[in-house]
């Protein structure tokens, strides 16, 4: 008898755990993302920055 009653407590557990999971995945996947705007608008290509390196030869 001890052992069913571990049995379902165990099983309680496991779907309120994997009921928790679905819902906040759930929500985490209905939030909507926004992207603040950049402060200056003349903001140049990071890859045109690049610096050639200076060798000391």
């Amino acid at each position: 008898m001890m052992y069913i009653a571990i049995v379902v407590i165990a099983i309680l557990i496991v779907f309120t755990v994997l009921i928790l999971s679905v819902v906040t995945t759930s929500k985490a996947y209905t939030f909507k993302h926004t992207v603040d705007p950049l402060q200056d608008e003349n903001v140049s290509d990071p890859s045109s920055d690049h610096q050639p390196r200076q060798t000391d030869q």
